[in-house]
């Protein structure tokens, strides 16, 4: 079974780069959303396996929708996928919500794995 995968950024680009990286990589994508707020009202019917967060969006940023996805679904991993990826790994702790940080500029796939291995990988390690 397929790994599904919420993707939220405002960037139509950004949305189709991941997408087709997932896609590519046997992940499907259950939904796509352009900011926080838009991810709240979808968020309920995709029952994903893993979100993949924008940081900076309109209407509701990343670190607040985390904090609002995280309630809806306590044990889906939220990568939060960023060009500020340095502040927030400055931090003492992740932000509430999310799980892992990723910088834009970084490949995402190898996180993308160690958050959701294949059921292949998962039986052999187990």
């Amino acid at each position: 079974m397929l790994h599904r995968v919420f993707i939220v950024d405002d960037n139509p680009s950004v949305r189709n780069e991941i997408r087709a990286q997932l896609e590519s990589s046997g992940f499907a994508v259950c939904g796509e959303a352009f900011d926080g707020l838009n991810a709240l009202e979808q968020a309920s019917d995709l029952n994903p396996d893993l979100i993949i967060l924008d940081l900076s969006m309109p209407r509701m940023n990343g670190l607040d929708a985390a904090r609002e996805l995280r309630s809806l679904y306590p044990n889906v991993p939220i990568l939060l996928n960023t060009m500020h990826s340095t502040v927030i790994r400055s931090e003492a702790s992740l932000p509430e919500g999310i799980t892992e940080v990723v910088d834009k500029r970084e490949n995402l796939l190898p996180r993308v794995l160690q958050l959701l291995p294949n059921s292949d990988e998962a039986q052999r390690s187990a």
